[in-house]
């Protein structure tokens, strides 16, 4: 299936782009005078190969996983705020769970790292994979088998969406010290220097941040001689939520829906399914720009341009559920703005 679906996956239709272009050029406006909006709109036209896509039903994948890395003291805060959080979640008192309900989103909590077993966490998707991944300054994350388990597990999540007629799917994470496998995947796969793309996650201070740098920079050295690919790269530095995350963006992609791309952590799973199939970027629409050092130097090494800067970095899906909003609105720009020949007016008259 991991396979298969990596295959599956091929670059949007120019000529879809271009018959989008050309509407979107004879809606009633300047041409290109809604900027980012109409490269949103022509972009969703192309994926979804329809002459008037619309976007009625949308789903928020929640990732969970934990990181024995933590014991490292790379975060502000303990390990067991990952399985209180996800009651959270589940009671719909999250800040996710505000702005979904805003968007008219659903959110799947999908339990494929935690260490906690939450046995009365009713609602919770259950597809574990393994109880936290390992401590990857001591040495790997997970098997390549447990990675690729982990990927097959987003895969099946955007498939279960796709069938169940959800048109737009986004990412979310939740994980205590998942910054730092983030980073490492970064800098091993952008790649980048480890002080560029390693920040203060939950709120470290300077001396700190510091360590963490340290931290990730042995993670790196110690895991280096399995560190071939894409997947083993994942494997070795990463999470399960990143591999699932990972496995989300594939599976969309395969299937043509429009896939939102949450903060720091997504863009991590995110780089791990492009350089497993570049057009995957094609499917992708990056929500915003966190505060969170690296996710700039990611953007621009990648050249890429995310829909908000807002200093967010909360994660959960928070960015990605706010840009979801703003592709809606591009595609009704699109399918429900009179062009000029059905007001009555000449282009440029």
């Amino acid at each position: 299936m991991y396979e298969q679906t990596i295959r599956q996956i091929k670059p949007i239709s120019k000529d879809w782009l271009k018959r989008a272009r050309t509407r979107l050029d004879n809606l009633t406006k300047p041409r290109g005078s809604l900027g980012m909006l109409e490269e949103i709109a022509a972009r969703v036209v192309a994926i979804r190969e329809e002459e008037r896509p619309s976007i009625a039903k949308k789903e928020v994948f929640v990732f969970v996983g934990d990181h024995d890395v933590v014991s490292e003291g790379v975060s502000a805060y303990p390990q067991d705020v990952t399985g209180l959080m996800v009651k959270n979640f589940l009671a719909g008192g999250a800040g996710i769970n505000v702005l979904a309900r805003s968007a008219g989103a659903g959110v799947s909590v999908i339990d494929i790292g935690m260490k906690e077993d939450l046995q009365d966490a009713e609602g919770l998707v259950r597809k574990n994979v393994r109880r936290a991944a390992g401590n990857i300054a001591r040495g790997p994350a997970m098997t390549r088998e447990e990675a690729e388990k982990a990927i097959i597990v987003g895969i099946e999540m955007a498939e279960k969406a796709y069938n169940d007629g959800t048109v737009i799917i986004a990412s979310g994470d939740m994980g205590i010290g998942n910054t730092t496998p983030s980073s490492a995947i970064f800098s091993a796969l952008l790649p980048a220097d480890v002080a560029d793309v390693t920040g203060k996650g939950t709120g470290l201070d300077e001396e700190g941040l510091r360590h963490k740098v340290n931290v990730v920079k042995n993670a790196l050295e110690i895991n280096r001689q399995t560190m071939d690919d894409p997947l083993s790269t994942l494997a070795a530095v990463g999470g399960l939520e990143i591999a699932g995350i990972c496995g989300l963006f594939l599976g969309g992609a395969a299937r043509r829906m429009i896939t939102v791309v949450d903060g720091f952590i997504s863009c991590a799973g995110a780089l791990v399914a492009m350089r497993l199939n570049p057009a995957v970027k094609d499917y992708l629409f990056f929500s915003h720009k966190s505060s969170e050092k690296g996710h700039g130097t990611f953007y621009e090494k990648e050249g890429l341009r995310p829909i908000l800067d807002l200093n967010l970095r909360l994660g959960e899906g928070t960015g990605a559920t706010l840009a979801m909003q703003i592709i809606e609105d591009a595609v009704k720009i699109y399918t429900e703005m009179a062009t000029f020949e059905e007001v009555g007016i000449e282009p440029g008259a």
